[in-house]
Parts: structure tokens; sequence; C-alpha cells
């Protein structure tokens, strides 16, 4: 699998792992405020990825692996 395959993906994945980092530190109402929001962009990347899979007849867990691989190595991780 190549990284033009996944591309679009790779802004979704990027944009959870910003929300989830943006949970350090938060507590109470915020914390839920932020979860809320990691989880959306979770849930968004996540079926986006298993679209992809059905589609193109790929792995899942090999789109979703290659995904994280891609966002991590593309750009600075946001929880580092």
């Amino acid at each position: 699998m190549h990284v033009a395959d996944i591309e679009r993906l790779i802004p979704l994945e990027r944009a959870a792992e910003t929300e989830r980092a943006k949970l350090a530190g938060l507590i109470g109402d915020e914390y839920e405020a932020q979860w809320q929001a990691w989880r959306t962009a979770s849930e968004t990347v996540q079926a986006a990825i298993t679209e992809h899979a059905a589609e193109s007849g790929e792995n899942r867990y090999e789109v979703e692996k290659a995904v994280k691989t891609a966002a991590r190595h593309s750009e600075e991780d946001p929880a580092g």
C-alpha cells in the first residue's frame, strides 16, 4: 500500500491525534468536552478507514496501520 492510496485519510488521522493531545491537563467539564471532540474525530477517521478498506478490498487493519504510520512520519506527533 502506498501513501498515495491513503492520502485523503492522513489529515483525518492527524485531526484525531490533535484532539487527543488537547486532553492533556484538562479536568472536569473541559475534559469531557474535549474527550467528545476527540471521540468525534476518531469516529470520523475510523469510518473513513473502514470505507477505504471495503472499497479497495484491502485489509482494514493494514489500512489503519498504514494511515497511522504515514500520519506520524509525515508530520510531528501532536502528542509529543
